[in-house]
């Protein structure tokens, strides 16, 4: 009896693993959006850091990201609980803020374009301000934690949308891996780009050939991989964010029939369909942000 009772609980243990491992699949290919904009805008939050300031800040960024999980994870878990019916509505509303970021980066990228700050104004400002260099790296690490907050709650909530419906030790689980995952796999890539220069300029000081023209390349590409991230996260935050009013409002999700049954393959009409959406939403969201903004006599904030 005790070899069965062993036998099923190792089944059981097997089955929650393989559930888990599924939703968490499906859990971070849905939060692509957010992980893509989460990267690059903690890589730059890293910028301007002295250089062997730079893994410390990473690592302090990383302690208090897992702080807002260990926060988050519990209250997403207290919500699917008690109030399932919200879960939905949140992640609409987590789908909104996506698209309002997105076509504020966009609009700030196209409209707001300013001259480059000058080095020597701005050293003579953090002069003026008195502030010693590690109250302005502590004061770098709060404001990435609060940025990192806001996007770990974005990951949380469209996770739990996958998980909303699987027994509540599979909710707990897959939501504490993801956030896990994301975490780590976040930061490890913050921590390799933002030191991504130096490994180059130490490759181009070796002897020989190939090994100098691989470190000239990565110097060469750091800034360019920078801005890469920045488009394609923000393409992705469109998709996303416009994936879920998508596939959560009737009127558009017939859309994708309709377009199936023009012959659009499925994925190009949802891809297409999550981009239009996307960007409508974030035009109507930074529409009514400003106008709100006007009529409180406030200037709009400048994008991020």
């Amino acid at each position: 009896m005790a070899g069965a009772s062993l036998l099923t609980l190792l089944d059981d243990i097997a089955a929650l693993l393989d559930d888990v491992a599924v939703l968490t699949k499906a859990a971070t290919k849905k939060t692509a959006g957010v992980l893509g904009d989460d990267l690059a805008l903690n890589a730059q939050q890293v910028a301007g850091v002295k250089a062997n300031r730079e893994l410390p800040v990473v690592w302090a960024v990383f302690k208090g990201s897992l702080v807002n999980k260990l926060i988050l994870v519990p209250a997403a878990l207290l919500i699917s609980w008690l109030a399932p019916v919200l879960v939905v509505p949140l992640m609409m509303i987590g789908g909104a803020y996506l698209c309002y970021e997105g076509f504020e980066k966009v609009v700030h990228k196209l409209f707001h374009r300013g001259a480059k700050p000058d080095p020597e104004a701005r050293a003579q400002a953090v002069l003026a301000s008195g502030e010693t260099p590690q109250e302005m790296e502590k004061k770098k690490i709060r404001g990435a934690v609060r940025t990192d907050f806001i996007l770990s709650a974005e990951i949380i909530v469209l996770s739990l949308a996958v998980v909303a419906d699987s027994p509540l030790l599979t909710r707990a689980t897959t939501l504490s891996v993801v956030a896990l995952l994301v975490t780590v796999g976040v930061y490890g890539l913050v921590a390799a780009i933002v030191k991504m220069d130096d490994a180059g300029l130490w490759m181009s000081g070796r002897p020989g050939k190939l090994v100098p023209a691989l470190g000239r390349g990565l110097v060469y590409s750091a800034p360019w991989l920078m801005n890469v991230l920045g488009v394609l996260g923000t393409i992705a935050m469109f998709l996303v964010g416009g994936g879920i009013f998508v596939h959560n409002i009737d009127a558009l999700h017939h859309l994708l029939d309709v377009a199936a049954g023009w012959g659009v393959p499925g994925f190009v009409a949802d891809t297409l369909a999550s981009l239009v959406v996307g960007l409508v939403v974030g035009g109507l969201v930074l529409g009514a942000v400003g106008l709100f903004n006007r009529l409180r006599g406030k200037a709009p904030a400048a994008a991020h």
